[in-house]
């Protein structure tokens, strides 16, 4: 039997990945992925059955703690965001020497147009880099319905298997058709072969040979799977040579399929890139245009592999080369005269327009209430007294402080490079170099950075504003709340200039006081300013008055 839900790709996906007989997700939040944990946590079945559901410290960790469930037969999901398969790079590319027992798919969302992030790099590549099986659904209810294809793979092919979505797969809405009952868990066992898991050189090598032959046959599932298909109109194929013919993957097959063109169409969602498939294509269309969502990764490839000049674009200007797509610019794209025909289509531009004249943007800012608020004013205070000062910050709510009224720090580049910037900066001879970074930023790449400018008694600052939560991505849960002092004593910070305060405006004088007698000494200082987020402290005050 099945039912239909209403479902957000990420609910699908999570959805999927339990009924598939999942037994843990490892993930560390960031959006637009955070929604697919926080769906496991809270369904019914995954607290009967125990499923393992606990925030990770970071990307990496979850990647290797997922290894580990694994090894012992059970079936594994990750999720993170693009930027975090970055952080998670070394684990999943050698996922693929050790193999798997129980399945692992590493669920990635990558956000064209950086709608929260710092890039919109497109994380294909990593599956193909790492010789690793990929899945790219074209819909809710193939991102249902591929999770438990994934699993199955991933233990057919003894390999991880990545599975990518996009921004609007992720958080768009879809009708599901699911079933009514769940694959039963794994077993326990200990089938996996130690030789394949402990990569010395000599056990690597094998393991590689066996990867690298084994590109063949996945090719050859791609090219039979049920997710790559050639859809001819009007059985196209006795109709001789088309003008055009259009390779879609992922969510963009939507796109076109919106579009209403009346073309032969080659659907991608699992690679390596069936080639055969490709060939097909070319040779029945005069051109053939392609469209992905996300960098030219198909396109580049049958480039590359094919030669031809007739393959139309990102890469040669039909399609924007950067931020998402959408249904209108790959139907501008797929025909140039359907603004001119379409009157309705053209008239809703043109309201789309006048209304984006007639709103005011509004940047985004910190919330009223917020510490961060109270640490910039004391940090801006003291900061006045010197020259050519450099704050060096890091991701999070936080990093709304480098727009009005504070403009008080001067980077912002990834996980945890706020303290470790700081640190050469002072390396160069800047002074004062302050790092400001949140308690999740912190334990998920700060605390190494802390530890190289211990140990080389760096002269920096370092401020770890802490509201006791991950409240960017929704107020999860900070893997080291009320553990900082004891971190910061245990990596070497010297007791007495580490400190402890209170971000609020009757505070004021004893806060500018620490900041200007820890910029003055010259070492390494932290500073802790605590208090719990404003938007979780609602909640959480909300929650118990409903329970008196």
């Amino acid at each position: 039997m099945m039912e239909k839900k209403l479902l957000l790709g990420d609910e699908a996906v999570a959805l999927g990945a339990l009924h598939a007989g999942l037994s843990g997700v490892y993930a560390y939040p960031g959006t637009p992925s955070t929604e697919i944990t926080e769906f496991i946590q809270l369904h019914p079945l995954a607290k009967e059955r125990k499923v393992h559901s606990r925030w990770c410290t970071n990307e990496k960790t979850a990647m290797e703690a997922a290894l580990g469930m694994s090894f012992m037969g059970k079936r594994a999901l990750v999720c993170m965001k693009h930027v975090g398969m970055n952080v998670c790079a070394d684990p999943f590319v050698n996922s693929a020497m050790t193999g798997v027992n129980g399945g692992v798919v590493v669920l990635v969302a990558d956000d064209p147009s950086m709608h929260s992030s710092q890039d919109e790099q497109d994380s294909r590549f990593y599956g193909k880099f790492a010789m690793i099986p990929t899945f790219e659904p074209s819909s809710q209810q193939e991102a249902y319905d591929m999770m438990e294809a994934a699993f199955d793979y991933s233990e057919q092919q003894c390999l991880p298997v990545l599975m990518r979505v996009t921004t609007r797969m992720a958080h768009s809405r879809a009708v599901v058709e699911v079933k009514d009952e769940a694959r039963k868990e794994n077993e326990l066992n200990y089938n996996a072969v130690a030789a394949n898991w402990v990569l010395l050189p000599a056990n690597a090598r094998k393991r590689n040979d066996k990867v690298t032959a084994q590109q063949a046959q996945l090719e050859e599932d791609a090219a039979n799977s049920a997710y790559n298909k050639i859809a001819l109109p009007f059985g196209g194929a006795g109709r001789g040579a088309a003008s055009l013919g259009i390779i879609a993957s992922g969510i963009a097959y939507n796109y076109v399929k919106e579009s209403g063109v009346d073309v032969p169409i080659l659907k991608i969602s699992q690679y390596p890139l069936p080639k055969k498939l490709v060939r097909q294509m070319l040779d029945s269309c005069e051109k053939v245009m392609i469209v992905e969502e996300g960098q030219p990764f198909i396109e580049e490839q049958v480039r590359g592999v094919f030669e031809s000049q007739n393959i139309l674009g990102r890469l040669t200007g039909e399609l924007p080369r950067t931020g998402e797509l959408t249904p209108d610019s790959v139907a501008a794209a797929l025909n140039e005269e359907l603004r001119v025909k379409n009157e309705e289509l053209d008239i809703n531009s043109q309201l789309s327009t006048l209304n984006s004249q007639l709103v005011v943007a509004r940047p985004p800012q910190l919330c009223q209430g917020c510490g961060h608020r109270d640490v910039y004013t004391a940090l801006n205070e003291v900061l006045k007294e010197y020259e050519n000062p450099r704050v060096f910050g890091d991701i999070g709510c936080y990093t709304l402080g480098f727009l009005p009224p504070y403009r008080a720090i001067h980077s912002c580049v990834d996980m945890g490079a706020s303290i470790t910037m700081a640190k050469g900066a002072s390396d160069a001879g800047q002074w004062p170099a302050v790092a400001i970074i949140g308690d999740s930023t912190f334990t998920h790449s700060g605390m190494t950075g802390l530890l190289d400018a211990v140990n080389e008694k760096a002269n920096i600052t370092v401020i770890i504003s802490d509201n006791l939560t991950t409240a960017m991505t929704g107020g999860q849960d900070s893997a080291g709340t009320n553990k900082f002092e004891a971190i910061c004593l245990g990596l070497g910070v010297e007791p007495e200039h580490l400190h402890v305060v209170v971000p609020l405006p009757k505070n004021m004088p004893e806060i500018t006081r620490i900041i200007r007698e820890e910029i003055n000494y010259h070492g390494v200082s932290v500073i802790i300013p605590q208090r719990e987020c404003i938007q979780t402290f609602k909640r959480h005050a909300k929650e118990r008055k409903q329970n008196n």
